[in-house]
């Protein structure tokens, strides 16, 4: 499911990319028709990959961003306060704790009757 929504967040952002370089098309070809020099026109062109060059790299971000959500929890895990934290109670001195005396993974000591 996750590589789905991926997917189409990634789609959304190709026609954006291409809008853009459209854009940059029309941009070059009116710079060249005003240009009156050689080297006008050449820096048209430069200046129209180089434009093309950051429509790609912005939907390369999009990406990144688009696949760094989908890796990122939904939900905090493991804050104090949520009941996760056992070795840390706001209440509590700083010489005290609230974690048990036994390892977590261990078998609690036997109890001792009198």
């Amino acid at each position: 499911m996750q590589a789905v929504k991926e997917k189409i967040s990634n789609m959304s952002s190709s026609p954006k990319k291409h809008v853009n370089i459209g854009k940059v098309k029309v941009e070059e070809k009116l710079e060249k028709a005003t240009a009156t020099t050689e080297d006008e026109k050449e820096l048209a062109h430069e200046r129209r990959k180089a434009k093309e060059a950051r429509a790609m790299m912005e939907q390369h971000q999009d990406k990144v961003k688009h696949l760094e959500e989908m890796l990122t929890p939904k939900q905090p895990q493991y804050l104090p306060g949520y009941g996760y934290d056992l070795d840390h109670d706001p209440a509590l001195q700083p010489e005290q704790t609230t974690a048990p005396p036994y390892h977590l993974t261990a078998h609690p000591p036997p109890h001792k009757h009198s």
